[in-house]
């Protein structure tokens, strides 16, 4: 039986904040991969190595993580006064399927570096020493992110002394701005932040219970509940949640039902077919704890605790657009998130997570009874761990 050969893909392998992916451009990808489609997700699922059963993607680039096992595609700008379209696929461990839902926060901090890099800033645009602004369009979710990467010598700075809790070691500061990081809901109230219309709102799970939650949409969107009211503190790591196949399955109820309420699917039996989109988080006030790395994080020094589930997993550290979320529901008085931090009007916090600590800012406003979020601003890091091409069997083309 005759073997069609491997073809190889100009690709980057980069990390960008507490996640790490396989970076392609758009005019790189085999024809057949360019569009939207059954090929694209085919191709794309092999680079990761996905699905797995064995649950290690010993076989492609992922990491058998949330955090690890995602793609990237860059593309010359398609909305007028922008550099970039960036469109990010989350790539499941034991599905046949890329979920196109939602943006990757802390992927996003990659994109700018990357096209610097790969030609797609006009060279006059950057700096020999500075900062290169460049504008991303995130095609997943239609919105802007401004992304503030350095530079020296005329390159890409990746090195320097920015420390992120989730990396181990410092890389350069990438300051992100994502603008008007809400989108509009079809929920009940057909509100923009708040798909419900309210900031708080009661969701009865079947067999499970009834749960006061905060439902967002802003940056990615999430359905924030106290911490309590699952029966935790708030300073969990991840062996307290994900060894326990109990309480996965009850946030993944929530998750399924909170979907609904929100709009963003018909029925809770369809939210298996949508693990990217909406996070479920839950909040608590501050209170001490050690971080995964052993370091102390005390509660004086955080506005609230916050634990956030990624594809079925709580995440070792925080998506970058939950914290997007976790800023914009903290700036509303009367939401959970708001609660947890103390009350009051709020335009930055730090919240402690699994890995430590992160600080973001949101300044929220309210105009005829709607809330709305100008943007969200955090800093992250970004850096290239491999270049060259990635390898894949021929005929899952």
């Amino acid at each position: 039986m005759p073997h069609v050969p491997q073809i190889s893909i100009p690709a980057t392998y980069m990390r960008g904040g507490t996640s790490k992916g396989v970076f392609f451009r758009l005019q790189d990808l085999p024809t057949a991969a360019q569009v939207p489609g059954k090929a694209r997700d085919a191709l794309l699922l092999r680079v990761i190595g996905s699905p797995d059963p064995y649950g290690k993607h010993t076989d492609g680039m992922g990491g058998a993580t949330s955090s690890t096992s995602k793609v990237v595609i860059i593309a010359p700008a398609s909305q007028p006064g922008h550099d970039v379209d960036y469109l990010y696929g989350q790539v499941p461990l034991n599905e046949s399927f890329i979920d196109w839902s939602g943006n990757c926060g802390n992927l996003s901090s990659a994109v700018g570096p990357f096209a610097i890099s790969n030609g797609f800033i006009d060279p006059a645009r950057v700096p020999r020493d500075g900062i290169c602004t460049v504008r991303i369009w995130q095609a997943n979710i239609g919105k802007t992110i401004i992304a503030h990467v350095p530079v020296i010598d005329g390159r890409v700075q990746e090195t320097g002394d920015f420390e992120l809790d989730g990396v181990t070691f410092p890389a350069a500061e990438i300051q992100l701005e994502f603008l008007d990081p809400a989108d509009e809901g079809d929920g009940e109230g057909g509100g923009a932040m708040f798909p419900t219309g309210n900031l708080v709102d009661e969701l009865q799970i079947p067999g499970v219970g009834t749960f006061k939650a905060t439902m967002i949409n802003a940056g990615v969107p999430t359905i924030f509940v106290d911490a309590a009211a699952l029966g935790y503190d708030g300073t969990e790591l991840q062996g307290a949640i994900n060894e326990d196949k109990a309480a996965l399955a009850k946030l993944e109820a929530i998750r399924a039902h909170g979907a609904v309420r929100m709009g963003l699917i018909g029925d809770a039996a369809q939210a298996a077919a949508r693990p990217l989109t909406p996070k479920i988080a839950f909040v608590a006030p501050p209170k001490d704890y050690v971080s995964s790395s052993g370091k102390p994080v005390r509660a004086a020094d955080i506005d609230l605790l916050a634990r956030a589930i990624s594809m079925g997993k709580l995440h070792h550290a925080m998506m970058g657009t939950a914290s997007v979320a976790i800023a914009s529901a903290a700036a509303v008085p009367g939401t959970l998130v708001n609660a947890a931090a103390g009350g009051g009007t709020r335009e930055a916090i730090v919240f402690g997570h699994p890995s430590g600590t992160l600080r973001v800012g949101a300044e929220a406003k309210q105009a005829e009874g709607q809330w709305t979020v100008a943007k969200a601003i955090m800093s992250r890091s970004a850096r290239v761990l491999m270049e060259g091409a990635v390898r894949v069997p021929g005929e899952v083309l």
